[in-house]
């Protein structure tokens, strides 16, 4: 089996035991006679993957019983809009802060449904940072508090969880829920798009405080009310079956590896080889502010930009892809989610080396 180091942002690198798994099962689950693509999303047999999914993800993050745990469609992007339909609760305002390419789009979507106020902003220093708390202005009177606890393009990372008082916070948290254990209880809500950490694109997971459902907006669409879907037990249209079956599968495999302090340790370990090479030197640098570096996603840049095409060319020929930096930023970006293996980030330290030294 030819297996390449996949730096993808996303749809992101899986682990192989979970590949390997689904694959044996692909044509028959257990002995069905079925794959789990076929069956009926209200058989038996899928009800139990759902329930062990959501049971094993709720053990995992310790997520509180006056909580609601959903599988839902549509994306990250998707709740963008979902967020304020469901939780306005009547109120018209709502804080969000801006460090980066997606919290700028959630702000930009929140807007047609609510007066949007930027409490605190990291544009000026070029979303390198996250805006110091104490400059934070934020209403008591919004309807919620809306955070993206890592920049995915980027690479800036809340290493904290910010107060914000009796007004819920809201975080999107697609590219780093599962890298390391948080107290869901300082939520109101949290939402993550699957394809970074949990398995395919097509899923994403919804962790809602129970106190702020029943309050959509009248014109929020059946599939899109939280409450509906938590009464259906996500099951209100056909949900995406099968990505919710790599989600456990992976879900599973957290466990083995001992459970998210575990993986908060890996992920810092494969974080700290790349920083560290590249606190190093001036050949390649980092971008972002030390204190807000992201453990999944690490740009950077050469200092001769003309060099970029020989360096990801000589990346692939050495069986490491993805490297590109998002269109938007540019430079390079290497994502090491949990499931890319420590060799993989060591490999790529190693070819940062072979290059600078080449032509540094």
């Amino acid at each position: 089996m030819n297996r390449v180091f996949n730096f993808s942002a996303g749809p992101a690198v899986l682990p192989l035991e979970v590949l390997q798994q689904a694959a044996e099962e692909m044509c028959d689950w257990q002995g069905t006679g079925m794959s789990v693509m076929e069956m009926s999303h209200r058989g038996p047999q899928f009800i139990s993957i759902y329930e062990r999914a959501v049971a094993d993800l709720r053990k995992l993050l310790s997520i509180p019983d006056d909580y609601e745990v959903l599988f839902l469609q549509g994306g990250a992007t998707a709740q963008n809009a979902l967020v304020p339909m469901n939780l306005l609760r009547g109120l018209t305002t709502a804080d969000y802060v801006n460090t980066g390419a997606w919290s700028s789009k959630s702000i930009r979507e929140a807007g047609k449904y609510c007066q949007v106020k930027v409490a605190a902003s990291s544009e000026a220093q070029g979303f390198t940072c996250i805006p110091d708390v104490a400059d934070w202005q934020l209403d008591p009177k919004a309807a919620y508090v809306h955070i993206c606890s890592n920049e995915t393009i980027g690479g800036v990372e809340y290493h904290f969880v910010p107060d914000t008082g009796d007004v819920p916070l809201v975080a999107d948290m697609s590219s780093n829920i599962l890298s390391r254990p948080i107290d869901v209880s300082r939520f109101g809500l949290i939402y993550a798009g699957a394809q970074k950490n949990i398995g395919p694109a097509g899923v994403t997971i919804i962790i809602v405080r129970k106190d702020l459902l029943e309050h959509a907006m009248p014109s929020t669409p059946s599939v899109f009310n939280y409450q509906l879907q938590a009464e259906k037990d996500s099951m209100l249209n056909t949900p995406s079956s099968y990505g919710i079956y790599i989600a456990g599968l992976v879900f599973q495999w957290i466990d083995r590896q001992g459970g998210l302090a575990a993986m908060e340790t890996r992920n810092r370990e494969k974080a700290a080889i790349l920083y560290d090479y590249l606190d190093r030197g001036e050949f390649f640098s980092s971008p972002v502010a030390i204190s807000d570096r992201s453990l999944m996603n690490v740009p950077f840049r050469l200092r001769d930009e003309s060099l970029n095409q020989q360096f990801l060319d000589g990346a692939q020929e050495r069986d490491m892809l993805q490297l590109k930096g998002h269109r938007s930023v540019g430079g390079m970006r290497a994502s090491i989610y949990n499931a890319m293996p420590r060799a993989g980030v060591e490999a790529l330290a190693a070819y940062m080396a072979d290059f600078e030294q080449q032509h540094g």
